[in-house]
């Protein structure tokens, strides 16, 4: 390794080269020189990105970025700053030397020789692709299954409305047609099918965002803004599952009052009132899970801006 002795003293206890060896064995590690020239490399930095370790030597940083990102004004001022003696620490895409796009966390650290100036610049980085990837597929799942589960909460207010418009109507005709009220019941059966479906997205959800818990618990203090995403992912996801069980109640509750109408004809008029009511806090349910529906989409797109 470069020999460096202007660099500030450290004020750890242990030995310097045990300090350097076991960052060696955990870290992915290379120096440049300040025109970002390959000077050493360890063999965790050369097999992260697909290389033997005398390949890397001599080597310019500019063979582990794509092309863009190297005539860019933003690759020339991170070497400018590096020069001045700024540090430089952020999750960066690299290309493996397959072609491969990996993430990495990396710090690029200016090291000064005994005049002070920089002499060389150290990078340590950890692979997180898997972690990221992992992430980001959770996120967009969650966003896929926001997306439908808000479609199908619209599905039942626009089922919900028409029930209660018949049921509307049915009141003011005091109509108490059996066939009608076979109609409200197949409807009732439509809406009982799709609190089923949203019952089974908010399952998937809150399976997801134990998963999402997961991947930033592994990406630790990354991740904190992970988990809170995770949580209220988690909050909502047992809002949608109340409401659907308090729809499905309400739904329940106007079948048995239809199934009556039908027994109890001389009593049609109380009873179709009675259901309409039932159907108002029915269609007030949905519009409260079509709203957590869309607080998770935002959640989702929250998470996704994130990665």
């Amino acid at each position: 390794m470069t020999n460096i002795t202007g660099q500030k003293r450290s004020t750890h206890v242990l030995e310097d080269a045990a300090v350097v060896a076991a960052m060696e064995q955990s870290l992915a590690m290379i120096e440049f020189t300040p025109d970002g020239e390959v000077l050493w490399a360890n063999e965790l930095f050369a097999s992260t990105l697909g290389y033997g370790v005398s390949e890397v030597r001599g080597l310019h940083h500019r063979a582990f970025c794509l092309p863009d990102y190297t005539k860019s004004e933003e690759y020339e001022s991170l070497w400018s700053s590096l020069r001045r003696g700024e540090k430089f620490q952020e999750k960066i895409e690299r290309v493996a030397k397959d072609g491969r796009l990996l993430l990495l966390e990396a710090t690029y650290m200016p090291v000064n020789d005994a005049t002070g100036q920089v002499a060389a610049v150290l990078k340590t980085a950890t692979d997180i692709t898997h972690r990221e990837r992992a992430a980001r597929a959770i996120s967009d799942e969650l966003g896929r299954m926001s997306r439908q589960m808000l479609d199908r909460a619209r599905d039942g207010i626009r089922q919900s409305g028409q029930v209660a418009e018949a049921i509307e109507l049915s009141a003011e005709e005091n109509a108490d047609s059996l066939e009608a009220l076979d109609r409200m019941e197949g409807r009732a059966d439509e809406l009982r099918r799709i609190l089923d479906t949203i019952e089974e997205i908010a399952s998937r959800t809150q399976l997801l965002s134990l998963n999402a818990a997961l991947e930033a618990a592994r990406a630790g203090e990354h991740g904190r803004g992970f988990d809170v995403i995770a949580t209220e992912i988690r909050r909502l996801s047992a809002l949608v599952q109340s409401a659907t069980a308090q729809s499905r109640d309400s739904i329940r509750s106007l079948s048995e009052e239809v199934e009556r109408t039908s027994r109890e004809t001389k009593a049609s008029q109380q009873t179709v009132l009675q259901s309409r009511d039932r159907m108002q806090e029915a269609l007030e349910l949905f519009e409260l899970i079509g709203d957590s529906a869309g607080d998770l989409d935002r959640q989702a797109q929250a998470l996704q801006n994130r990665l």
